[in-house]
């Protein structure tokens, strides 16, 4: 039985350590999430210390989840990624094939995993930190430019990929005792997907016209408190209808931020939420430390070099050959290449669904976030390492020049 004050230690707890261990990494020069995730660690059950509560910790990640797929429909352009979906969409598309396969062919024969747990460990080793990847590319001045252009569309193809997958992968991985029944499994994803379509149709169509309409109305009070609960109400509220629909939050709360990303105040709905999209953001990746057994470092380091390598080398060397075959000059090719060397938060998501599911043991989880840990500490290293190999632009006014492969 939880105590009465635990969800309030949990919050301090939570909150002071991810401010103390942030800007610790910060100074290091490293990202502020593996101060966070180093945070969850440190008040998780495999340390010793104060032990925030395992049970509330989740939820509050939940919200999290909801807020951080929210940002991303928000800040979703469809033009954006069409200016360089020739080399972003089958891009994201051939490196999640590539690095799935090789987290199938690691975990199959080097560390005795099923099929399914291979493919599910290769599959979440595949996607990059948005986060991540956003800082690097404002600390380069190319955010703007055509690397960035083109790093950020591969991002955005890589959450609607995952988005799918969160929809799609219950059905497809069977529980204990469970027998594959093609039919049943054709008529199972038959059916999510007409439901999925009518849902996307009906938010686009439908709630385009009143959740803007209701967004103005709220507008019109001219009370920031109550916007900003509006907003807040409308990511949360479509969320939850999705998650009774089709079992995922993350669904609906794209939905939701990518209709009112094309309204007048969609602008003033990213800002509102910001804060607590940051906010619950933190929690989400303590959440995901206090999961984290680090003695997984000294009793399988094999293994975690096995993982580490996939995800710098082999997404590295994926994405230097998609690039150079789509004609992108060797700078461009070593920065988005160094842009996708790490994993971050929707690799979290896709591995507490997979030992939520049965799926992943939580030695694999703890194997995914362990390569997560490492290859965020070390992408300023890689950036330095491609830099030395020629990935630095030598102009930075010509980052903005458009290139012929992403016209």
């Amino acid at each position: 039985m939880p105590h009465a004050d635990s969800l309030i230690s949990t919050l301090v707890g939570a909150f002071v350590l991810a401010f103390v261990f942030g800007m610790l990494a910060n100074r290091l020069k490293l990202s502020p999430l593996v101060g966070y995730l180093v945070a969850g660690i440190a008040v998780g059950p495999h340390t010793a210390g104060f032990v925030a509560d395992t049970m509330l910790a989740p939820q509050l990640a939940e919200i999290g989840v909801i807020l951080l797929m929210f940002g991303v429909g928000l800040h979703f352009s469809p033009a954006d990624l069409m200016k360089v979906r020739k080399v972003a969409i089958p891009g994201a598309l051939v490196q999640i094939v590539s690095a799935t396969a090789l987290g199938w062919l690691l975990g199959r024969f080097a560390m005795g995993m099923s099929n399914m747990e291979g493919l599910l460990m290769g599959f979440a080793l595949s996607v990059a930190s948005t986060v991540v990847l956003m800082r690097a590319l404002e600390e380069r001045r190319q955010n703007k430019g055509e690397v960035g252009r083109i790093a950020v569309g591969w991002l955005i193809v890589e959450d609607l990929v995952i988005v799918i997958a969160l929809v799609m992968l219950p059905m497809i991985i069977l529980t204990e005792g469970e027998t594959f029944k093609a039919a049943d499994l054709a008529l199972s994803i038959g059916w999510t997907l007409l439901k999925v379509i009518l849902f996307v149709v009906a938010m686009l169509f439908v709630g385009g016209k009143v959740l803007p309409w209701i967004l103005v109305r709220i507008a019109h009070t001219r009370s920031r408190e109550l916007f900003t609960l509006g907003v807040l109400a409308i990511a949360l509220g479509i969320a939850w209808i999705a998650y009774q629909l089709f079992h995922s939050f993350a669904l609906g709360a794209f939905l939701a931020g990518l209709v009112l990303n094309g309204t007048p105040l969609g602008h003033n709905a990213a800002e509102r939420s910001l804060p607590l999209r940051d906010a619950f953001a933190v929690l989400f990746f303590v959440s995901v430390g206090m999961l984290f057994d680090p003695m997984i470092l000294v009793e399988r380091p094999l293994s975690v070099l096995g993982v580490l390598g996939i995800v710098i080398v082999g997404k590295t060397i994926a994405a230097l050959a998609i690039t150079h075959m789509f004609g992108l000059d060797r700078a461009s090719g070593l920065t988005v290449g160094a842009s996708l060397a790490q994993v971050g938060e929707f690799s979290f998501i896709l591995a507490a669904l997979g030992v939520s599911l049965g799926a992943l043991r939580q030695e694999t989880h703890d194997l995914i976030l362990a390569g997560a840990l490492l290859s965020i500490s070390l992408n300023p290293l890689v950036f330095v390492i491609m830099d030395r190999l020629g990935g630095k632009p030598p102009n930075p006014r010509k980052a903005g020049e458009a290139n012929p492969a992403t016209a």
